[in-house]
């Protein structure tokens, strides 16, 4: 495998950001993360820890700044790490020092007032959203930091912006794919997020895996039907960006959607389950915003809107279960089709 040498930044130095971070050291690359607080910065560059990644220790390629603004210049490639409620904060201070020559990669899932990370990024640093690489997958940051067998999506409309960066984080162990369906990808990184708050509170009530691969199931043809509105494409969805991110978030106790919801279904209130997180749920912040969507989109999306109940019209868990379970019946598919 051809060994990369680029300059690369990392906005944001939680888990997944650090994680990432490790992926491009590991082909060669010189990374830098930007973290918010000196304490954070400190460990990484004097003991190459984390206080996101505990036991963890991170190649010497990783260095950390909390003054990141001088460095933008000379890096090939800017990531994107930031939790979604954070960009439209974050990321005007950078505009004007990033160069459409530069690779934008986007790491994280949001929706985010309507619009999607890239969207939001485009906006804020003022170039084409087809510039921006999306990435994408079924991709577990406290797996992928031991190093374990991970692929992911690679995806931006410019494939050959895919292909650069797709190169830089072939690991070896950390395999990338690429698409150029950006769109489909992070509709689907979106969704993923609010159907593993469903599964998790199944989970939590003690019901099985009839019910979860149900929710799975129709899960995907919810964020299927959603994103085929929008333009993407549909291959996408049965990709590892779509069933393969969702199967594993909606599966796995390392997911914090997934958790999130199971502390749900045993009983706990939003606030309590949210104190009980250990990091960000994209799903409890982005619910609203995806029914929004979908309602302006024409997309009947009952997971979704059940989900919204819960997090935002305290319905219970149980409750969600009733409301789906008493649905008219349906032929099974992507569309809609009563019988």
């Amino acid at each position: 495998m051809e060994t990369q040498s680029a300059r690369i930044i990392v906005l944001g130095a939680g888990a997944w950001g650090t994680t990432f971070a490790q992926v491009l050291a590991d082909v060669g690359n010189y990374v830098t993360l930007w973290a918010r607080d000196e304490r954070t910065a400190g460990a990484i560059n004097e003991f190459h820890t984390s206080k996101y990644l505990p036991g963890v220790v991170l190649p010497r390629k990783v260095s950390a700044t909390t003054t990141v603004e001088p460095l933008l210049s000379e890096a090939d490639g800017i990531v994107v790490a930031l939790p979604s409620d954070a960009l439209q904060e974050a990321l005007p201070k950078f505009l004007g020092l990033i160069t459409e020559d530069q690779e934008v990669i986007s790491l994280t899932k949001g929706l985010f007032h309507g619009q999607f990370t890239s969207q939001i990024i485009a906006e804020a640093w003022d170039r084409p959203r087809d510039t921006i690489t999306v990435i994408s997958g079924p991709n577990l940051a406290n797996e992928i930091i031991a190093r374990q067998p991970a692929a992911t999506v690679v995806a931006c409309p410019q494939a050959e912006r895919a292909k650069r960066v797709g190169k830089w984080c072939d690991a070896g162990y950390f395999r990338p794919y690429y698409s150029v369906d950006s769109l489909g990808c992070e509709v689907a990184g979106v969704v993923k997020n609010v159907i593993a708050l469903a599964v998790g509170a199944a989970a939590g009530m003690g019901l099985g895996k009839n019910t979860s691969s149900t929710l799975i199931t129709r899960g995907l043809a919810e964020m299927t039907r959603l994103g085929l509105a929008l333009g993407a494409n549909g291959e996408t969805f049965l990709g590892l960006a779509g069933i393969g991110d969702l199967s594993t978030t909606c599966t796995s106790e390392l997911s914090r959607n997934y958790s999130f919801g199971f502390n749900i279904g045993r009983g706990l209130t939003v606030p309590q389950a949210l104190a009980a997180s250990k990091g960000p749920c994209e799903g409890v912040k982005s619910c609203q915003s995806v029914l929004e969507l979908a309602n302006q989109a024409g997309v009947e999306m009952p997971i979704t809107e059940s989900v919204v109940d819960v997090i935002k019209h305290g319905h219970t868990a149980a409750q969600m279960g009733e409301r789906l379970l008493g649905r008219a019946r349906k032929r099974d598919g992507v569309s809609i089709e009563l019988v």
